[in-house]
């Protein structure tokens, strides 16, 4: 038996999550129960849909990180958000106890010997996941997979089976506290998907160069008898294949990829395109959507999936909440929210909509709330980012009080750029103070496009009801 515990470590054994209720942190909880593992955990945010959930299995959680609460299990599983000075990672440490991040836990349970097809890039992974894991579920293939979002024909975000498929989307965020290197390098990658690769995350990465090292590391553990998919159309990624040890197939819009993406276009809503001979539609817009349905269907092909079982499925595809997602429509006025917090997938997104909903005004809300557009990093990218939009609202920096001001990024001067171009734009630092300064300029037609990682103080429904 080998000397890593986990190894041999088999059911009823016990299993202790520190943040359990996280999405992906619930999900593996949950799968690992339903293995015979006894589980248990601790949460400071336990609140439904995910604490009825894991209650449901049969799992205790408790509220809170006191060091008491932590029982002898065999293993501790400490999640991405705990840091030092956590008093449950603090007795972890003291008591000497065995634990592991989720990707480790991930890679010892449920990775190793399998197929793992990990989807990479600063933008558009979960879309691409989503739907690389319809088309296997579309093709009977009953894959297992891990998505940092629900798509709506698969109803949960994950979902650990008896399966040789493994779907992930595979971030470059890094691990734990204890250990620095991007959660992809933990996932046991056969294919890798690179759909982009842009400068992102700057609480933990210096600069560009430093994101394509991870990338390039993850390149090099990808198996000769696997795959790498790469975006043609993005010098960065051509750059960081240059030495890669694995088959590289190129996927894009310019004549050389390998995989030739042909005859673009969209019509009401539903994206067409050609590749390997046939045509493909999926009701999703903009080139970047059409790119990430080829690089779904480059993936699913290379594991022997027909064309018609891909074509039925991309058809089939019914999207992902919070990408692109109508949240309602009031006066003939449409509220739509988008996860986008990056210069790149804003701007796309806009392009995107403004062709979907032609002629119509488009209002784009922005809250700055992720690590990196909290800082000043896109101050001069972010003005250029609304370029398709009528006009444009930005809310306060979130978690103001954890950057200087100097490293922040200025809302008021992003509102300021704009407003010099023409653009109606406003500074209002709450989502009451945009709902009571929109609602009255919006007019029957107009499109109003949220962007935010988070919850954004519930402003969608705010809006609706205020129309």
């Amino acid at each position: 038996m080998s000397s890593l515990p986990t190894s041999g470590l088999q059911p009823p054994a016990s299993i202790h999550f520190l943040g359990i209720c996280g999405t992906a942190m619930g999900a593996v909880a949950a799968a690992m129960r339903d293995s015979g593992y006894v589980v248990s955990g601790q949460d400071d945010n336990v609140y439904p849909p995910m604490s009825t959930f894991l209650e449901s299995k049969g799992i205790k959680i408790t509220r809170g990180f006191l060091a008491e609460d932590i029982p002898a299990a065999d293993v501790i599983v400490i999640g991405n958000a705990m840091s030092r000075g956590n008093p449950a990672v603090e007795a972890v440490l003291e008591r000497k106890l065995y634990y592991l991040s989720l990707p480790e836990t991930l890679k010892q349970f449920f990775l190793r010997g399998r197929h793992n097809l990990v989807v990479t890039g600063t933008h558009g992974k979960t879309t691409t996941t989503s739907l690389l894991a319809w088309i296997f579920e579309s093709a009977g293939r009953s894959p297992s997979y891990l998505i940092g979002g629900i798509p709506a024909n698969l109803g949960q975000g994950a979902c650990l089976r008896e399966s040789k498929h493994f779907v992930i989307e595979g971030d470059e965020y890094d691990t734990a506290f204890f250990d620095k290197r991007s959660k992809f390098i933990h996932y046991l990658p056969e294919l890798v998907i690179v759909n982009n690769i842009e400068f992102d995350h700057a609480d933990i990465y210096r600069d560009l160069e430093e994101i394509k090292t991870t990338f390039r590391r993850l390149l090099n553990i990808v198996p000769g008898n696997g795959m790498v998919l790469l975006n043609a159309d993005d010098p960065n990624c051509v750059d960081v294949a240059q030495k890669c040890p694995a088959p590289i197939v190129e996927v894009g819009f310019t004549e050389n990829a390998g995989n030739h993406i042909r005859n673009p276009r969209q019509e009401h809503g539903i994206s067409y395109f050609e590749l390997f001979g046939a045509t493909f539609e999926v009701p999703l817009v903009g080139d970047f959507n059409i790119r990430n349905a080829a690089m779904a269907a480059s993936a699913a092909h290379f594991y022997g999936i027909s064309v018609p079982e891909i074509q039925k499925a991309l058809a089939t595809f019914k999207g992902i909440k919070r990408r692109q997602e109508v949240r309602g429509e009031v006066r003939g006025i449409t509220v739509i929210d988008d996860f986008g917090h990056h210069p790149t997938a804003i701007r796309e997104t806009l392009a995107a909509l403004r062709e979907r909903y032609a002629g119509a005004r488009l209002w784009a809300v922005f809250e700055p709330r992720s690590n990196t557009t909290r800082r000043a990093v896109f101050q001069h990218e972010l003005p250029r980012a609304f370029a398709d939009a009528h006009g444009v609202f930005i809310a306060q920096v979130a978690r103001l009080d954890q950057l200087p001001p100097d490293e922040r990024l200025d809302p008021e001067r992003v509102v300021a750029d704009l407003a010099a171009s023409g653009k109606p734009a406003f500074y209002e630092p709450t989502a009451d103070s945009i709902v009571a300064k929109l609602a009255p300029l919006a007019q029957s037609g107009d499109v109003v496009i949220v962007f935010s990682n988070g919850g954004f103080d519930g402003i969608h429904q705010k809006l609706l009801e205020q129309l």
